[in-house]
């Protein structure tokens, strides 16, 4: 075990904060410093009507990425709103779409090295039509990509969150 001993906030932005931060290990008592990103966490969604997946192709200038392709996903920014209800938010803003079917796949460490940051993965099916406000810095492009292009679109993705999301949803649609 170990036990946090002190530490202090470095940075802080809009998406996230960094601190510096200090442990003590109990099998040994040594104490380590620790740099991390603190962040309130993010939700992805696998959404698909059966014959497509919806997708967003946006700009990830952090990785010089003009058109990333991404499932649709956000940060848990609202103050009180669990995770589910940003999913269901989030689907909205940024493909135009409600699911009546909701179903929690897991919840994991985007890079635990580092970050606190969890992702809360969901796959939405039954999908309607429905808009909502989007952020207006946010420039998607949204792209239907056919299930018979799945393999092929897991092949060429470069996003972590995508990536598990696809492969959770290709082992759905396999029974696994």
């Amino acid at each position: 075990m170990f036990e946090h001993t002190g530490g202090e906030e470095v940075y802080a932005g809009r998406i996230f904060s960094v601190r510096r931060d200090r442990f003590r290990h109990d099998d040994d008592g040594e104490e380590v410093t620790r740099e991390r990103v603190v962040h309130p966490g993010a939700v992805a969604v696998v959404a698909h009507d059966g014959e497509s997946v919806f997708m967003v192709a946006q700009p990830r200038e952090a990785v010089g990425e003009e058109a990333l392709l991404e499932i649709p996903a956000g940060k848990l920014d609202e103050a009180g709103e669990d995770p589910l209800k940003t999913a269901q938010r989030e689907l909205a803003e940024e493909i135009g779409k409600r699911a009546e079917s909701w179903r929690h796949l897991t919840t994991y460490y985007s890079s635990a090295g580092f970050t606190d940051e969890e992702v809360h993965l969901y796959l939405a099916t039954e999908l309607s039509d429905e808009s909502a406000e989007s952020d207006e810095e946010e420039r998607i492009e949204i792209r239907e990509v056919p299930l018979a292009d799945l393999d092929e679109t897991i092949d060429a993705c470069k996003d972590a969150k995508t990536l598990l999301g696809l492969l959770w949803f290709r082992a759905f649609l396999r029974g696994d």
